[in-house]
């Protein structure tokens, strides 16, 4: 069989040719799933990305320790960490207070009291893209469950001296936030 000769130009113009086929090819496989598009998928990928970088804790503004507290609520909250091992107690009877210190084990997550952070599960609703502060943004309604809680927040103590957090760390929970997208994907806005 013959072959057909191609003269040096034909052939880096069907080259040329070739490759921009492939790169339109490539390009419109990658549109398809590209970050910035209003999916759920995308704004799973970009909550989860926040969040892990993002802890729930029991103490949003955080105590300075040593602590000295009078007020019910706290001592008991406090207490609960001292059964954990996370806290010490020293009680001062003449002024009627608490004094609260965080032990070795309880450096690691003193102040704030961290106790896992959320993976999304799954968007329960959102609204349409609106433009706002230069971007496009949404609201999400999300599900989601707290990953990497260690062993002390689920003693019964911990678990009973904050209830909130105690709801949190067993199954599922919903939550809200606002998304902006950008040429990036989407993020929530600082």
């Amino acid at each position: 069989m013959i072959q057909p000769h191609f003269h040096p130009l034909q052939k880096a113009a069907r080259r040329t040719t070739l490759s921009i086929a492939a790169a339109l090819l490539l390009f419109l496989a990658v549109g398809c799933k590209s970050k910035t598009k209003a999916t759920p998928e995308n704004f799973i990928a970009a909550l989860n990305a926040n969040f892990s970088t993002h802890n729930e804790c029991l103490f949003p503004d955080p105590p300075r320790f040593p602590v000295g507290t009078s007020d019910k609520t706290e001592i008991k909250q406090f207490d609960s960490l001292v059964k954990a091992t996370l806290l010490t107690v020293a009680q001062e009877p003449a002024i009627h207070v608490n004094r609260y210190t965080v032990t070795k084990i309880g450096e690691r997550y003193a102040p704030r009291f961290c106790y896992g952070h959320r993976q999304v599960t799954a968007i329960d609703s959102f609204t349409p893209p609106a433009q706002a502060n230069g971007f496009p943004e949404t609201h999400v309604t999300y599900r989601y469950t707290l990953q990497e809680v260690p062993v002390w927040a689920k003693t019964p103590d911990v678990e009973a001296a904050f209830p909130a957090m105690a709801q949190t760390i067993h199954g599922e929970s919903t939550g809200h936030a606002t998304l902006a997208g950008t040429l990036a994907g989407w993020q929530i806005p600082e």
